[in-house]
């Protein structure tokens, strides 16, 4: 039997799999549910297995549903590159671009990599500054897009395309003191701010020892047992661990990183935001998802 899938059932079949929930997942593709329905069980009849455990409150995959969701991943991934390079081959400009060190350290090089493969006479400028620094340049017109983290429940506007769940890291073996013993960027900093905002709230009392501009500084102080950090979940290197909880530190709300880019754009810069939204939105996904 031939298998013949579109797009919208890869991407229904894949926003299930993140949300757990075919009702959400309908609203997240713009579907109604029962159309989302129809489109999963052909897709399984199809493929000749059952994809989604649905016998809880949530769906979950099955082990056949695991295996495919890289699949349908990777599927939806190379037919937006390929609709990206076709539709714009020859595109060319200068394109300013702010971002976080750390978030473009882990997670840019390899977007910025197919952006460039695929657009090669696109000069492309990147600075890697502290966000509350990314937002003065952008203000300033230094920029014609940035990436910025912010708290999603004060900061609005511009186009989410991550989440960034936050924890308390520490080296192994570090044992706590009193006044806790913090490793933060310097002023001005979002992470800074949610670590010392939480724990004024929660009454522990705290100074900061060390303070580094860079997430290899940060790290390298945190393994030397200089004190405790924040850290994305997923940016938790060798040596270092979330906090034990006999550390009592107080919980940390998610992050956000959104896209911001002026109102006015070359048509360069508005294929490389969409690259953006597009890659970082896919692989935040698949991040949650992990």
């Amino acid at each position: 039997m031939s298998f013949v899938v579109d797009t919208l059932q890869l991407k229904g079949f894949v926003a299930i799999a993140d949300t757990g929930t075919f009702g959400k997942a309908a609203a997240t593709v713009n579907r109604t549910q029962s159309a989302l329905s129809l489109q999963i069980k052909k897709l399984e009849e199809q493929l000749g297995c059952v994809l989604f455990d649905r016998t809880g409150r949530r769906v979950v995959l099955t082990p056949e549903g695991e295996i495919f969701l890289g699949y349908a991943r990777r599927m939806i991934q190379l037919q937006w590159e390929a609709f990206s390079r076709l539709r714009e081959p020859d595109i060319e400009g200068e394109i300013r671009f702010g971002t976080p060190e750390d978030f473009a350290t882990h997670y840019l090089p390899s977007v910025l990599s197919t952006f460039r493969q695929h657009h090669p006479r696109v000069e492309l400028n990147v600075a890697c500054d502290l966000t509350l620094n990314l937002l003065d340049g952008f203000a300033l017109g230094q920029y014609d897009a940035i990436l910025v983290k912010r708290d999603p429940q004060r900061v609005r506007g511009g186009t989410k395309v991550w989440r960034e769940p936050l924890i308390w890291a520490a080296a192994d073996g570090y044992r706590t003191e009193e006044p806790l013993s913090l490793v933060l960027s310097p002023m001005p900093c979002i992470y800074r701010a949610r670590a010392l905002a939480a724990l004024d709230r929660a009454k522990r009392t705290w100074h900061i020892r060390y303070t580094s501009p860079s997430l290899a500084g940060t790290v390298a102080a945190v393994k030397a047992g200089l004190g405790v950090t924040i850290l994305p979940a997923n940016m938790v290197p060798a040596g270092v661990h979330p906090a034990r909880d006999e550390l009592r530190l107080p919980e940390l709300a998610d992050a956000e990183v959104a896209l911001m880019k002026r109102d006015e754009l070359s048509r360069a810069a508005q294929v490389f935001c969409e690259h953006i939204v597009h890659s970082l939105e896919s692989r935040g996904r698949q991040n949650a998802h992990g």
